[in-house]
């Protein structure tokens, strides 16, 4: 199988590229950043209609795992630019190539409104008041890519994706660790959130792929993909950083202080023009999410893809700290020069 991965440059993209190409499929990968896969890597922005169409031509499926996350309600433009305007390219670029399999890397957060969701299900509607921009737009983006015609086409909501070479979700968590800043949690910690292990995404994506064919039940269907292992989100941070040696929070801090501040800090960024690093600051998204329930039910893909969680969230957690724990190739080079040295 020829395939085509947009953002194959990232996190969950690796992962799925390194998988593609395990099982012997032909793989391309359209992202603006650098890939270290030994594939055909076409560097560029999917918001340019020219380069979507160069690297759509002659695959047999588009994974489309591109996109900009981000919390704050600000950078509207940049999001809708990319995450909107990139779906419509990847759409019209799979029409004119012929191209029928389209696998739309969505979120759960397209149903969530800042109320608790449990045991949530694809019955749920959209969102009608978003809690922040990238939720939104991923919505939009979604019923575009389910309701485009001539396609065979679904689309997979995960939630929290963390593992070895997580970007975001894990080193926001230890650069706050490190800087002395986890001290304070927010709420209670009590409310559940569903993680998913990387591997078990890239899973639910190939058997997507693989069973979108001609009256397939996937065809025009979205599927909430996660461990179906509800878990405290404080106890989650707790398991990644003690085994790493840093201290887990000590306090508590009540989410109407939370928010408030988060409101504060989240305005500022605002006025002086917005930053797409919602990880790395404080947004009323983070603490709403902090201090609901969301987790969903993976029944519908575990019926129609054949989805099951084969890593844990503690098989998960673990492989995660053994990775954070060995040396990076480029922490191996700079000890090896040291000692030549």
């Amino acid at each position: 199988m020829k395939a085509l991965v947009t953002g194959g440059a990232g996190f969950l993209g690796r992962h799925l590229v390194d998988a593609l190409s395990k099982r012997g499929d032909e793989v391309t990968v359209l992202d603006v950043g650098k890939s270290n896969s030994a594939v055909e890597h076409i560097s560029g922005d999917i918001t340019d209609p020219a380069t979507v169409s160069r690297a759509v031509r002659g695959k047999d499926v588009v994974f489309h795992s591109a996109s900009v996350v981000h919390t704050k309600w600000n950078q509207l433009d940049t999001i809708k630019r990319v995450n909107i305007g990139g779906t419509h390219n990847v759409i019209a670029a799979c029409r004119e190539h012929g191209v029928e399999k389209l696998v739309y890397v969505s979120s759960a957060s397209v149903v969530y409104e800042g109320e608790d969701i449990r045991n949530g299900d694809e019955r749920l509607p959209y969102a009608r008041k978003f809690a922040a921009p990238y939720a939104e737009t991923k919505s939009i983006a979604e019923q575009a890519v389910l309701t485009a015609k001539d396609l065979l086409s679904c689309a997979l909501r995960p939630h929290s994706i963390f593992g070895p070479g997580d970007t975001r979700l894990v080193p926001a968590i230890l650069e706050k660790a490190k800087s002395g800043k986890l001290r304070f949690s927010v709420g209670r910690n009590e409310k559940l959130t569903d993680f998913t292990y990387v591997s078990n995404v890239v899973d639910a994506l190939l058997a997507a792929a693989d069973r979108l064919e001609p009256g397939s039940p996937a065809a025009g269907q979205a599927y909430f993909v996660t461990n179906g292992e509800p878990t405290p989100f404080w106890s989650f941070v707790r398991r990644i950083v003690e085994p790493l040696g840093y201290a887990s929070p000590r306090f508590s801090i009540p989410y109407p202080i939370a928010y408030a501040a988060a409101w504060a800090r989240e305005s500022l960024d605002t006025l002086r023009g917005g930053t797409l690093n919602s990880e790395e600051s404080l947004s009323r998204f983070t603490i709403q999410y902090l201090c609901t329930d969301h987790y969903y039910s993976h029944a519908k893909a575990t019926r129609d893809l054949g989805y099951r969680p084969a890593v844990s969230i503690q098989q998960g957690i673990e492989r995660t700290v053994a990775h954070l724990r060995a040396p990076t190739p480029f922490a191996r080079e700079l000890a090896t020069s040291k000692e030549s040295a």
